[in-house]
C-alpha cells in the first residue's frame, strides 16, 4: 500500500512493522529486563549468604563486654547514651572512623543510601542528620563497622536480647493496628508501645556502651584491627561530582597519622584518590 503525500514523498506502509510486531518486541524487552533483574537478585542473595557464612567462620572474637554487663562496666556513659542517644552515636561514629570524616558514608556504607547523600561535601552535617533521623540505623551501622573491622561476633545472649527487643516492636505495631478496629485495645496498645520504646532505648544505650568500651580497647591495642576478609573487602559504590570513587567500607582506609599509639595498621588499604 502506498500513500501519496505532499510533494514527491511516498510512504510504503507495507514495509512498516505492524502493531502486533511492536507488542512482541516490547514484551521481549520486558522479559529480558526481568530475566536480568532476576539474575542480579540471585547473585546478590548468593553474595549475602556467602558473606554471612564467612562471618560465621572468620569472626571468632566476641565483644569486650557483653550487653548484660555494659551498665556496670561504664555506668556513666550508659546513662548518657540513654538520655542523649544521637549525641553518643555521633561521637562513636567519629571515633570508629578515627576522627577522619573524609571517610564518612551514610550508614557506614551498608545501606543503599550510602554514598548518595552528598556526604563528601559536608560529612559532619550528614552524620548529624543520620543520627537524628535514622538513629537506629546509625547505631547498627557503627556496630557492623566495628564487627567487620575487628572480626567480632555477638554472643547468644546478645542475639537473644536484640531479637527480643525487635520482636516486641513488631508486636507493638500489630497491637496498634488492631486497636484501630477494636475499641478495647487502645489502652493496651498504648502501654505496649511505651514499653517497646523504653526497651528499645535501653538496648540501644547498652549497645552504644558496648561500642565505646570496644573502641577504648582498640585505642589501647591497635592489633585488634584485623585484615579485611576477602568477601568484606571495600568496593566502589559511587563517585562524587569530581569523579572520585567513594568506598562502601570507610574503615578500610588508613587512619590519620598519630591517632594510634602503635601507628597505622599495616594492612589497611590505600585511601581513594
Amino acid at each position: 500500500i502506498t500513500v501519496p503525500c505532499i510533494g514527491r514523498l511516498v510512504v510504503d506502509l507495507s514495509s512498516c512493522p505492524s502493531t502486533s510486531e511492536y507488542v512482541l518486541v516490547a514484551e521481549a524487552e520486558i522479559d529480558e529486563r526481568e530475566r536480568t533483574r532476576g539474575i542480579m537478585s540471585t547473585q546478590a542473595s548468593r553474595m549475602k549468604a556467602e558473606q554471612f557464612e564467612a562471618r560465621e567462620k572468620a569472626y571468632k572474637r566476641t565483644w569486650a563486654v557483653p550487653l548484660m554487663e555494659t551498665t556496670g562496666a561504664a555506668t556513666g556513659f550508659c546513662c548518657y547514651a540513654f538520655w542523649c542517644g544521637p549525641c553518643a552515636s555521633f561521637q562513636l561514629r567519629r571515633r570508629a572512623l578515627y576522627n577522619d570524616m573524609s571517610r564518612y558514608l551514610c550508614c557506614a556504607g551498608y545501606l543503599p543510601c550510602s554514598g548518595r547523600c552528598g556526604e563528601s561535601r559536608c560529612p559532619n552535617f550528614c552524620l548529624g542528620v543520620e543520627v537524628c533521623l535514622c538513629f537506629s540505623n546509625s547505631v547498627a551501622s557503627t556496630r557492623w563497622l566495628l564487627q567487620d573491622e575487628q572480626h567480632l561476633s555477638n554472643t547468644k545472649c546478645d542475639n537473644c536480647i536484640i531479637a527480643t527487643t525487635v520482636a516486641i516492636q513488631y508486636i507493638s505495631c500489630i497491637f496498634s493496628l488492631l486497636a484501630i478496629c477494636i475499641d478495647g485495645l487502645q489502652e493496651a496498645a498504648c502501654i505496649l508501645d511505651w514499653t517497646a520504646d523504653l526497651l528499645w532505648c535501653s538496648m540501644c544505650a547498652c549497645m552504644q556502651t558496648q561500642h565505646k568500651i570496644q573502641l577504648d580497647r582498640r585505642d589501647v591495642d591497635p592489633s585488634l584491627v584485623q585484615p579485611l576478609h576477602p568477601l568484606m573487602a571495600p568496593v566502589v559504590q559511587t563517585a562524587d561530582k569530581a569523579g572520585n570513587p567513594q568506598y562502601a567500607a570507610p574503615y578500610a582506609a588508613p587512619p590519620p597519622a598519630g591517632y594510634h599509639p602503635g601507628g597505622q595498621p599495616a594492612h589497611y588499604a590505600p585511601p581513594p584518590r
